[in-house]
């Protein structure tokens, strides 16, 4: 019995995030129907899936940027449907980068990856400007650090906010479709800075269409349709055997 118990509580420590049941509306708009997901610490999972499927809100939901009406989450071991306190425990660990990238345009690049860590964590000046330079680094930007927003590229932007998330140490990186604001010639750098860090083993959940990107990076594939997680897959797998009918047609679309 006591060895059942011990393998039971390895394999929850061993999840970064698990759903359970999870249902999100918006009025009478039935966002995610539901969902149920486990993800491994260090796994890396890309959601794909039309438009409106659902896919930008699930990840949202794991840091309560969205609250749900119903079901359990559990992040790092810590159930962020049980009440507030738990939501910020959560939102320190988990680093968010999104579409648009966020960064206050009246501050410095240097300014806009310290503020965090500054105010949320109550680290030094000295030690924040040290760890920012060190992501900036990281991500191939350290000559920017004194420049505003608006002298960067939108390349250049992107990977900025990526820094800024990586300075508060999260556990947990969620990216919600990171390049669709970019121009074409940009796209690949960020996607380089994703590619570093998947390698060097943070939990990733990405929500894109670079399906290129999926194939080299994810460990699991997802494709959402209508609120339902339709079909979950290793790369291989779901790119070139898919089983459901739904995921078919939407590879076939995308292909052309």
């Amino acid at each position: 019995m006591s060895q059942t118990v011990e393998t039971t509580a390895e394999a929850a420590d061993s999840l970064a995030v698990t759903m359970e049941g999870v249902d999100k509306y918006y009025g009478d708009f039935h966002a995610l129907k539901s969902v149920d997901l486990t993800v491994r610490r260090g796994e890396k999972i890309v959601l794909c899936g039309p438009s409106g499927s659902g896919k930008s809100t699930l990840i949202r939901c794991i840091n309560q940027l969205e609250a749900v009406q119903k079901g359990k989450i559990v992040v790092d071991g810590i159930e962020l449907t049980a009440g507030p306190k738990n939501v910020e425990l959560v939102r320190r660990d988990v680093g968010m980068v999104f579409q648009q990238f966020n960064l206050f345009p009246h501050m410095t690049v240097l300014e806009n990856c310290t503020l965090a860590p500054i105010k949320v964590r109550g680290v030094s000046k000295a030690e924040a400007q040290e760890t920012a330079r060190k992501y900036l680094a990281r991500v191939r930007i350290p000559e920017q650090a004194d420049k505003y927003p608006a002298q960067l590229s939108g390349g250049q932007q992107q990977r900025v906010a990526i820094a800024r998330a990586l300075c508060m140490n999260p556990k947990i990186m969620l990216f919600d479709e990171p390049t669709s604001a970019l121009d074409p010639e940009m796209v690949k750098e960020v996607l380089d800075t994703m590619i570093d860090l998947a390698e060097e083993g943070m939990t990733m959940l990405v929500v894109t269409h670079e399906m290129g990107f999926a194939r080299r990076v994810a460990d699991r594939v997802i494709f959402m349709d209508k609120g339902e997680i339709v079909e979950i897959a290793e790369p291989a797998t779901f790119f070139d055997h898919p089983r459901e009918q739904r995921t078919k047609d939407f590879l076939g679309q995308i292909s052309h």
